[in-house]
């Protein structure tokens, strides 16, 4: 069984956000971890959030401790601070779940 986390972004400055996704794709990948789907969106039809959605993602996991212990890396924890909140306005959890 692995787990996935389901996000919606709205990511406001693409250079930065590009940057984030680079700095932190071999740190993932050390987890196990990967994008399974990516999308970026023009428009939202239903939304739990009043948040604006300009992206929505899936990451995929080994299992669940596996994914928090990825969001509790201090490394990716460096490159979040350093550019996903230099980049993204808004970030929505959509769903958690495991997968087969």
């Amino acid at each position: 069984m692995g787990f996935q986390r389901i996000m919606a972004l709205h990511v406001h400055d693409e250079a930065e956000y590009q940057a984030y996704r680079d700095a932190m794709l071999p740190i993932l990948h050390f987890y196990g971890g990967d994008f399974a789907y990516d999308f970026t969106v023009s428009k939202v039809l239903k939304s739990k959030t009043n948040s604006q959605i300009n992206r929505v993602f899936t990451i995929d996991f080994p299992s669940e401790a596996v994914m928090d212990a990825f969001f509790n890396d201090e490394a990716y924890l460096s490159v979040k601070q350093r550019h996903f909140d230099a980049s993204v306005t808004s970030a929505t959890v959509i769903g958690l779940h495991e997968t087969e």
